[in-house]
């Protein structure tokens, strides 16, 4: 990039649009995002102004934001906030990018939680709380218990709870269900761990700066959500659903463990891409 101090605008945004190109999905838009944050403004500041010029200070920041992202790092980190379920949530490298698969999870599970009763969800291994926080604001008579074994993770959902001023969710430290022992609930929601440990797919794009434990589901991907499967019907209410996250191929693995433990109404839906993603069942005791 040239260090003329009045550098405009739209020359900055090009010119890094073009390096990003190497390797973003989105590269303009990456740019435009990453010069808003710096000027504060948003992005259609920039397209009515593409001939303001930067100062030597913003274009200092713009220039270090835009080599962390050409290096891989992944943009809601950068920014630190990603939105999901119309809601903005603050990221960090301690917990999961919350993406829009995942609001297939969401959309499920409130079509079997009922809008005016007190019920009881429970969110396994919650990361920055996207689940839990979006089941909580459609379902405000709702309790919610949202778990994570990482301190650092919870951190960041209760932060996202306090902003969001959401209520009627309280965070647990906790592996699995080890927290929630004894205690029954009627809809349980879970995106595990599910990529197979040595899969080269970790080592790539955004995953590379995403916290592995919350990636990595063991040898075969399905560690997690064995456990899971394992002890989960000690704690769902009869006829209880509990609905989860899951690679596209492992539908098939995954019924097979749901039918050995006696779960019933076993369905699997597809994502967007078309890709198997959400599997429910229902727990008889």
């Amino acid at each position: 990039m040239r260090e003329s101090i009045d550098y405009s605008i739209g020359r900055y945004v090009d010119d890094a649009a073009a390096i990003l190109s190497i390797g973003a999905e989105s590269p303009r838009l990456d740019a435009e995002i990453l010069l808003g944050m710096v000027l504060r403004r948003p992005r259609s500041f920039l397209h009515a102004h593409p001939e303001d010029a930067l100062n030597p200070l913003q274009a200092a920041k713009f220039e270090a934001l835009i080599r962390r992202r050409f290096s891989g790092e992944p943009l809601a980190y950068i920014t630190g906030t990603r939105e999901f379920w119309s809601m903005p949530l603050r990221v960090n490298r301690h917990v999961l990018i919350p993406r829009p698969e995942t609001e297939l999870l969401v959309e499920k599970a409130l079509a079997r939680t009922p809008e005016d009763e007190g019920i009881r969800i429970l969110d396994l291994g919650t990361g920055s709380g996207a689940v839990a926080l979006a089941m909580a604001r459609e379902r405000p008579k709702a309790e919610v218990i949202a778990v994570d074994n990482s301190p650092e993770a919870l951190r960041i959902a209760k932060l996202n709870a306090n902003v969001l001023k959401v209520n009627n969710v309280e965070f647990l430290e906790s592996n699995w269900f080890d927290a929630v022992r004894g205690q029954k609930f009627h809809v349980v929601v879970s995106n595990p761990p599910y990529v197979i440990a040595r899969d080269e797919y970790l080592m790539a794009g955004d995953l590379r700066f995403e916290p592995q434990d919350a990636l990595a589901g063991g040898d075969d991907g399905l560690e997690c959500i064995r456990s899971v499967i394992d002890r989960a019907h000690n704690y769902i209410v009869r006829q209880g659903w509990m609905l989860f996250e899951h690679g596209a191929d492992q539908r098939r693995a995954v019924s097979r463990m749901l039918e050995a433990q006696r779960y019933y109404d076993i369905r699997c839906y597809q994502d967007l891409a078309g890709h198997d993603r959400v599997t429910e069942c229902r727990f008889v005791e």
